[in-house]
């Protein structure tokens, strides 16, 4: 999705592109941005999308600097907001790669007038000016919603969830109550596949022998989804008729708009939600602190779950992303 799409969904910011930022005044600012390394593909996306906003605002905005550090640990997250502290950032957009990990070192920048935007992964006691997120129960039921509708309201299916993190359970328990609100659709098996293409690989293979008649697949990662596609080619089953995912990966999508013959869905948690935060730490920068238009309670942003099928999947298609 183009960076200029992105940046006008956001509610907040309904305004945004006639606000004249460099009419603010003679002031520079400079945002630090922390986020895990590319470990996988979400993240790999999250690294590049970061880059992408940081280049473009800055090559729009003359004013504005930004340093976009990645950690391959919580504890070098900490170092690198510590550094990005003594480099004297007027705002700080982070993705804690463990929240506990970095509570008290967010907090310090917080509570030192850094305004903060914490995104994806909440702090257990809120210290930042504001929290945006993708919405975990909105994939698991948009998900649903696709799968009974593309099953004609009657299937049999399995689940391929993430790892025991509270975002999965989120969006498995979301799938599961909006299923039930379909009598003949039936949940045959749920099983971990870590988010991770070899392990929903294995864990598709073992469902393909256990069960003779699957109608429909759900995994809850794009990640995932490629493993369980593979199982399923490989094993050459022709029952499943239905193969969903969730992320919004540019190769699902891509796999959506040629029409593949089961993968017909994605639901969005876009790694983009961190260029979003950088668009709302600038909006803050600007003097309309988020936080104080709620009477100084740190207001929550939470973007939509679109549901992609090959009807809208252009809008959602970034070729160049890594994710």
């Amino acid at each position: 999705m183009k960076l200029q799409k992105w940046l006008k969904q956001l509610a907040v910011l309904a305004a945004f592109s006639t606000v004249p930022f460099l009419a603010l005044g003679e002031d520079d600012f400079h945002i630090g941005v922390s986020v895990p390394s590319a470990d996988h593909g979400w993240t790999a996306g999250l690294l590049w999308w970061a880059n992408k906003a940081a280049d473009e605002l800055s090559e729009k905005y003359s004013n504005v600097e930004f340093t976009v550090l990645a950690a391959n640990s919580g504890t070098a997250q900490v170092g690198d907001v510590e550094d990005l502290m003594v480099r004297q950032i007027d705002a700080l957009v982070i993705l804690p790669t463990n929240p506990a990990t970095l509570q008290q070192v967010i907090a310090e920048a917080y509570h030192e007038g850094i305004y903060t935007v914490v995104v994806d992964r909440e702090l257990e006691e809120p210290t930042q000016d504001v929290f945006l997120a993708g919405d975990n129960p909105g994939m698991g039921e948009e998900a649903a919603k696709y799968m009974a509708e593309a099953l004609g309201e009657e299937g049999q299916i399995v689940i391929i969830e993430g790892p025991s993190i509270p975002i999965n359970a989120q969006r498995v328990n979301a799938f599961r109550d909006e299923l039930a609100r379909h009598p003949d659709m039936e949940i045959l098996d749920s099983q971990s596949g870590e988010w991770n293409p070899q392990t929903s690989l294995n864990v598709m293979e073992d469902m393909l022998a256990r069960y003779p008649n699957i109608d429909g697949v759900w995994a809850g990662d794009d990640d995932a989804l490629k493993g369980v596609y593979q199982a399923i080619r490989e094993a050459g089953r022709d029952d499943i008729r239905v193969l969903v995912g969730g992320g919004g990966s540019k190769d699902v999508i891509g796999m959506i708009r040629e029409g593949d013959y089961i993968v017909s869905g994605t639901v969005t948690y876009p790694p983009n939600m961190i260029a979003s935060g950088m668009a709302v730490a600038l909006h803050g920068l600007m003097g309309e602190h988020l936080g104080e238009m709620y009477h100084g309670v740190p207001s929550r942003l939470i973007l939509a779950a679109d549901l992609i099928t090959v009807d809208n999947a252009d809008e959602f298609y970034e070729p160049d992303a890594a994710y």
